[in-house]
């Protein structure tokens, strides 16, 4: 299904970018988070692939081809994309990735970047140029144990996921440690493996609580204020969920990880409607890929009984809304792949009214 009606809401398939670019360049390797810039760029991170046994000093971890952060400009109309930059290449020096995993921008649109194998922060500016890295090792007050989703409010106070610690830390942009929240449990306000995280446009924060398959919600103090979801495969449920963000009516995007699914919740948590993936077109760069060898991709093709599977979502692992052209973007894992949908903004329901 290309289109989705759920309660007064549309929501239109629109295209998908990117392919298999396991070095660089116009697509993905390992992608599993994205963050909107201004101006349709957006910025998407990559952990790569292993590619040999050589590893890293002190570790276990095989050194890696494709970790980056790619910057991308996705113009506003199917076709508009272009790739923009890589930065953030493999290694510990300052600068340097090994695990990225969740990304966020301040006002200044510098780009932050958790890593979950240094446990740190780097950042870097809208350009790539590295600025600064700041964290320490540990589960004390402010130290980072396997960090995840990151977000910045309007504040520019950065909420960051610190998954193997169970919780919560609040710190300054700069990595002055302000607060946190969360030990390990299933009860209100407490974590089994936390995991993506997102602010309102009110400062409400929002985590995806991975292992309790569910997302809560918090006050920027971290009071507990409501979840949504339960365990299962059913319309509302999750299983693994993996990121979180809101749009501007305050509808909340979970990414389903281990359902292969996108669940909306309205505001008031009541399920409205899921997304499975519509990518029934290659994207611009993946076509030119196949037209350079298309005999031998017509043959592939004539063995599958139904291309169903490869529409739909493989896994995935982030998701941003765009609010500024009000679309959302997901990031199609397991298929190199962004699926774009746009939400439709002054569309009513006759059934509802």
């Amino acid at each position: 299904m290309l289109t989705q009606i759920a309660a007064g809401r549309v929501y239109d398939f629109s295209h998908v970018i990117g392919r298999l670019s396991p070095l660089e360049g116009q697509g993905f390797n390992g992608h599993n988070c994205v963050a909107i810039g201004k101006d349709n760029v957006i910025y998407v991170s990559n952990r790569g692939s292993e590619k040999s046994s050589v590893a890293v000093p002190g570790s276990t971890a095989g050194d890696m081809a494709g970790v980056r952060i790619g910057k991308f400009d996705i113009g506003v109309t199917p076709g508009d994309e272009k790739w923009l930059l890589d930065f953030g290449q493999y290694g510990t020096d300052p600068g340097c990735l090994i695990w990225p995993t969740g990304l966020a921008i301040d006002s200044q649109e510098n780009v932050y970047v958790t890593d979950e194998w240094l446990n740190r922060i780097s950042v870097f500016d809208k350009d790539g140029k590295f600025l600064r890295v700041w964290g320490t090792p540990g589960v004390g007050d402010g130290e980072i144990n396997r960090p995840s989703g990151v977000t910045i409010d309007q504040n520019d106070n950065l909420y960051l996921v610190d998954t193997l610690s169970h919780r919560v830390q609040k710190f300054t942009t700069e990595g002055k440690y302000l607060a946190q929240w969360g030990t390990l449990g299933n009860g209100e306000g407490q974590f089994n493996s936390p995991w993506g995280i997102t602010a309102d446009h009110q400062g409400y924060l929002y985590v995806v609580d991975h292992k309790n398959h569910r997302v809560q919600k918090f006050t920027p103090d971290g009071e507990y204020v409501t979840e949504y979801g339960s365990f299962g495969t059913g319309p509302g449920q999750l299983k693994r969920p993996s990121d979180v963000d809101v749009d501007p009516d305050g509808d909340i995007y979970v990414c389903d990880w281990a359902n292969s699914r996108v669940q909306i919740f309205a505001p008031d948590g009541k399920f409205l409607t899921s997304l499975l993936g519509d990518a029934q077109e290659l994207s611009k760069w993946a076509q030119v890929e196949v037209d350079s060898n298309l005999d031998e991709w017509v043959k592939a093709r004539r063995k599958i009984k139904t291309l169903e599977p490869e529409w739909r979502f493989a896994l995935p692992v982030g998701l941003a809304f765009d609010q500024e052209n009000y679309r959302l973007i997901v990031a199609d894992t397991q298929r190199w792949r962004l699926q774009i949908y746009n939400k439709l903004k002054e569309y009513q329901d006759p059934g509802i009214i």
